[in-house]
């Protein structure tokens, strides 16, 4: 089975903005003006190099922008939720106001990717976060992001000449390779779970109720920037792997990593990783409560609701919804709100905060709530943390 047979990427194109001739582009792009950029931006310039945000092959453009802030589409009319940008200040502005091309720096002051300068624009910031993230509250993380990082974007297709994510190479499959491996694999069917956090025994039944009914899973963590709070990204990959390895069928399973920034857009986010999992070859996709969701900016469930804005089918996913999850002493298993006949009484839920508060003080959660496996490496990793 040939890679393309499996399911058309967004758009039809699976787009790769890796340089053909890296070395060749590296010599030209030493004559470029050059600006650092963060590592945001760094995480999405890998996503365009793999194909994860296909159709697009660089940083939004005004046209593609307005349209898509205000309708939740490309200017071509194909649904795309978030702009992608580069965002400068007037000082970078400035510098690069008349170039061509420019160079693009990691912190380490190494050239990662040329940008072919199309176009710069001063886009509605308030606009923008209200439309996108609801909200002009700087405490929500992208939006803050949004009113510090400058009042110019830089648009125009790039050209990457390596990997601007250096973690878990080994799980840094990107789209050619997943749908390969799906297509070796022989699966059809394949649904994505997106998270940003250890999987839990409310996730673990979400997976294996989705697993019942497609030919594979693929755990398909955010792995770039987030929120300075989350568990680091090397303990979460532990409990990716230890729950993986001994309590889902290898045969059935692919840990993959996305190198994306979250941006905790709630709504549009969930739109926008459906879409990146449709690129990856996946036919289904898991949308569970308060999706990319931070704080209170958004309803429980409007990250399911927003779906309803497109037309069937339109994105070329399916999309499975489900509700808050837990354990029933009275069922005697896991279940939600749509299986479960009884009151909350019966039900086992504990807040993320007391959660934390546990694993801080070294006590274990029970076991109906975490895998005492996984328990075990955060309270190891917390312990790190503390001064002794």
């Amino acid at each position: 089975m040939k890679t393309n047979e499996i399911i058309p990427p967004h758009g039809n194109s699976l787009i790769n903005c890796f340089a053909q001739n890296p070395a060749e582009v590296l010599k030209e792009a030493r004559e470029f003006t050059s600006v650092i950029v963060s590592k945001r931006v760094l995480c999405d310039l890998e996503m365009l190099a793999i194909g994860a945000f296909s159709p697009l092959n660089g940083f939004t453009g005004k046209k593609d922008y307005e349209s898509i802030i205000e309708s939740m589409r490309l200017s071509n009319g194909l649904i795309w939720p978030i702009p992608i940008t580069l965002q400068v200040n007037k000082e970078t502005y400035e510098k690069v106001k008349n170039q061509n091309k420019i160079a693009l720096k990691d912190e380490s002051d190494e050239i990662v990717a040329v940008l072919n300068l199309k176009e710069i624009y001063q886009p509605d910031l308030k606009k923008e976060a209200e439309l996108v993230f609801k909200t002009l509250d700087t405490n929500h993380p992208a939006v803050k992001y949004l009113f510090e990082a400058g009042e110019y974007y830089l648009a125009g297709d790039v050209k990457v000449l390596k990997s601007t994510y250096d973690e878990f190479p080994e799980y840094n499959l990107g789209c050619t390779k997943t749908r390969e491996i799906f297509s070796e694999k022989g699966w059809k069917q394949i649904v994505a779970f997106q998270t940003r956090n250890p999987v839990h025994r409310a996730h673990e039944y979400l997976l294996r109720v989705a697993l019942e009914t497609v030919d594979g899973l693929m755990l398909h963590p955010t792995m770039g920037e987030t929120k300075g709070d989350d568990i680091p990204a090397n303990i979460r990959m532990k409990c990716y792997k230890e729950i993986l390895e001994k309590y889902f069928p290898k045969n059935r399973t692919l840990l993959c990593i996305m190198p994306a920034s979250m941006r905790y857009a709630g709504p549009r986010e969930a739109v926008l990783h459906a879409i990146i999992r449709r690129n990856y070859g996946c036919t289904h996709f898991i949308v569970g409560r308060d999706h990319a969701g931070v704080g209170n900016y958004y309803g429980t469930y409007d990250a399911q609701k927003i779906f309803s804005e497109f037309k069937s089918n339109e994105l070329g996913i399916t999309l499975l919804f489900f509700e808050h999850s837990f354990y029933c002493k009275a069922c005697d298993e896991m279940a939600s709100y749509k299986t479960c006949p009884h009151d909350a009484s019966s039900h086992m839920i504990l807040s993320g905060t007391k959660v934390r508060e546990m694993l801080r003080n070294g006590e274990m959660p029970p076991v109906e709530f975490t895998r005492p496996e996984i328990a075990k490496i955060l309270i190891d990793s917390m312990r790190q943390k503390i001064p002794t």
